[in-house]
């Protein structure tokens, strides 16, 4: 797969604040890339590179091939976690305005905005200002002009902000749809759930260095421990229990379950295979669960965090 967007030893500094130290990031085409980091880790400012809203101090950024030059802005939309929508405007006026800054044509902007205003049910919207729409309201009014003018990157930056959970499921279904028509995401975020739905890569920045990147399954298949967690129908379980301690690396779980289980997490070590643990838990009683812990998104990016502090 070939990538999109190179970053490659983007450096940037303010003042004696250093907000980007040679971080170099590859987002591949047509996936949804997850840029993860604390608060005041350096997102910000590598998004801010990648609009050439900001140039980095060193470092160069390819889109496409191609060397970032300001006539790649009608390439890029970006969803800024700051909201930039004039409040006294009204909704279409601006949706045109700001659509025909990306390069459409006047009526080319009005036949797309009003696909997405049927599509979002938001026509009767058209005349209201934009003051009089609430958080959530003006934040799908911004989402239909970033992603207007079919750019072949996006940039959402917590684009569920201002959401309920109804719409938020809406906007997630249109980033998905989005891919599927051949977009280009990043995705930042704080919310780790939305990362495990939705990210294909993901790369973790804290404290202006790039600590992790890589394919999300990959990812997880490096930070997983050889952990199961294990439902057991038993007979005794305080007996089953001793068992199990003496001859595996065993913990208490906590999962729900309707029926009365030993509910354990067994670690395994290199020499005993997922077969013979289960092979081995048959002969002590039934097997209600057997599942192989996987790492989250969230687990991962803080483990990550304090092994690198």
């Amino acid at each position: 797969m070939s990538n999109l967007l190179e970053v490659q030893g983007a450096t940037k500094q303010f003042g004696n604040f250093t907000a980007l130290q040679n971080v170099s990031i590859e987002v591949p085409q047509g996936s949804i890339f997850g840029l993860l980091g604390p608060n005041g880790a350096g997102k910000t400012t590598l998004i801010r590179i990648i609009n050439q809203i900001t140039l980095p101090d060193h470092g160069s950024v390819y889109l496409d091939g191609q060397a970032l030059q300001p006539i790649h802005i009608k390439d890029i939309g970006y969803l800024p976690e700051e909201r930039g929508l004039y409040k006294s405007m009204r909704v279409g006026e601006q949706a045109l305005y700001l659509a025909q800054l990306k390069g459409l044509s006047k009526a080319e902007a009005k036949k797309r905005l009003q696909y997405w205003f049927d599509k979002f049910d938001i026509t009767h919207w058209w005349n209201k200002k934009i003051q009089e729409l609430s958080k959530g309201m003006a934040q799908k009014v911004q989402f239909i002009v970033t992603v207007l003018h079919n750019p072949k990157l996006l940039i959402f930056d917590e684009p569920f902000s201002g959401f309920d959970p109804i719409n938020a499921n809406i906007i997630k279904d249109e980033i998905l749809q989005l891919r599927e028509q051949g977009a280009t995401i990043i995705f930042s975020t704080h919310r780790m759930e939305s990362v495990e739905e939705l990210c294909d890569h993901i790369a973790l920045i804290n404290k202006s260095k790039k600590i992790l990147e890589g394919k999300v399954t990959n990812i997880k298949r490096q930070y997983k421990s050889n952990t199961f967690e294990i439902g057991l129908l038993t007979d005794d379980n305080d007996t089953t229990l001793s068992v199990l301690k003496e001859k595996f690396e065993t913990n208490i779980a906590d999962f729900k379950a309707i029926d009365d289980q030993l509910k354990v997490r067994i670690t395994l070590d290199n020499q005993t295979s997922p077969n013979q643990l289960l092979q081995y838990l048959t002969q002590k009683g039934q097997v209600l669960r057997f599942n192989e812990v996987i790492p989250g998104i969230n687990e991962i990016f803080i483990k990550t965090i304090k092994d690198n502090e």
